[in-house]
């Protein structure tokens, strides 16, 4: 293993949330190192189209929107490592990082910003038409569908939250659940029943997407079975585009046991002098979708950022001021 190399503050993943720490903090002087991980960019690559982040319009791609970013990153002297880390040791400091090229890094100071990962169905034509009809997130993505037929899979607050959404912007809204009844809040549920007696979304019960259809316009329809084994159903519905609403996993295996979490989430320690990103652990912060299990967006993911850069900055102005 290679000899170990120091810095002040690492910042690991390169998401809105990473690069915005990543920006503020070398705004800072504090010299950060960022790690892109395996997927640079974040979720925001696989969208095709972006028109909610504030002055880029009329439209930006994810893609574009994080090349942006990693160029505004280095412009302030960012050092962005291609590495992804694969193991930490934060019960001692300096913090330990190892990558997956086998080398460690010590830091005083560490931002989390691994982000999460969208679950999947699985299916090979899911990823074909990921970012041409298929997507994660309604509210990005919902605007594009106005008076087209869309449909959400899943029967959680999210699924229903994202088909209650698209209701008032689609011509109609599918509704697949795979089982009898839905998993949600009992409220969201009564709303839902009630959009489907006004015929504006159709709820398809007992169901699972087997295949998504399209062509190289991107989604034209969706092939729907039966989980009922004694109905035997299999037919198509025309649609231009399909949600994936079955949840989210944080991407923070490589810190179970380092710090605390509550359903894989990293729990943080707000106060009322600052310091809203902190962990459990000081000199530890974390921002995105590793904290965030309500809004999910790259927006607040990158505000949340900032505040881990400024909050990090102040926790290091401490720790210098002390010696």
């Amino acid at each position: 293993m290679d000899i170990t190399h120091h810095q002040k503050l690492i910042i690991i993943g390169s998401g809105p949330a990473g690069y915005t720490a990543a920006i503020y903090a070398a705004r800072a002087n504090l010299s950060p190192v960022l790690f892109t991980g395996i997927n640079p960019g974040g979720q925001l690559i696989n969208t095709s189209t972006i028109e909610n982040w504030p002055g880029n319009f009329p439209v930006i791609t994810g893609t574009d929107l994080m090349n942006k970013m990693h160029k505004h990153a280095k412009l302030f002297n960012t050092t962005i490592v291609p590495e992804e880390i694969i193991k930490v040791r934060f019960n001692q400091i300096p913090f330990l990082l190892i990558s997956d090229t086998h080398k460690k890094y010590t830091s005083d100071a560490v931002v989390i910003a691994t982000g999460a990962t969208a679950k999947s169905l699985g299916l090979p034509s899911e990823k074909k038409f990921m970012g041409r009809g298929v997507s994660s997130c309604a509210i990005c993505d919902g605007f594009f569908y106005k008076n087209k037929n869309v449909a959400i899979v899943g029967g959680g607050n999210s699924a229903i939250e994202e088909a209650l959404y698209l209701s008032n912007i689609a011509k109609e809204v599918h509704l697949i659940h795979r089982r009898e009844n839905l998993r949600a809040e009992k409220i969201l549920i009564s709303r839902l029943l009630k959009k489907v007696k006004e015929n504006s979304i159709i709820f398809h019960k007992n169901s699972i997407v087997h295949k998504i259809l399209g062509d190289k316009t991107g989604v034209t329809g969706i092939n729907i079975i039966s989980t009922n084994n004694m109905l035997e159903k299999n037919y198509n519905i025309n649609v231009s585009g399909v949600f994936i609403a079955i949840g989210h996993t944080p991407n923070t295996k490589i810190f179970l046991n380092q710090i605390k979490m509550k359903n894989d989430y990293i729990t943080i320690k707000s106060g009322i002098n600052g310091n809203y990103t902190q962990t459990s652990i000081p000199g530890i912060f974390a921002a995105g979708d590793v904290i965030d299990h309500v809004y999910k967006q790259a927006i607040t993911a990158s505000s949340s950022g900032c505040m881990a850069a400024l909050d990090a900055e102040k926790y290091l102005d401490k720790v210098s001021n002390s010696i």
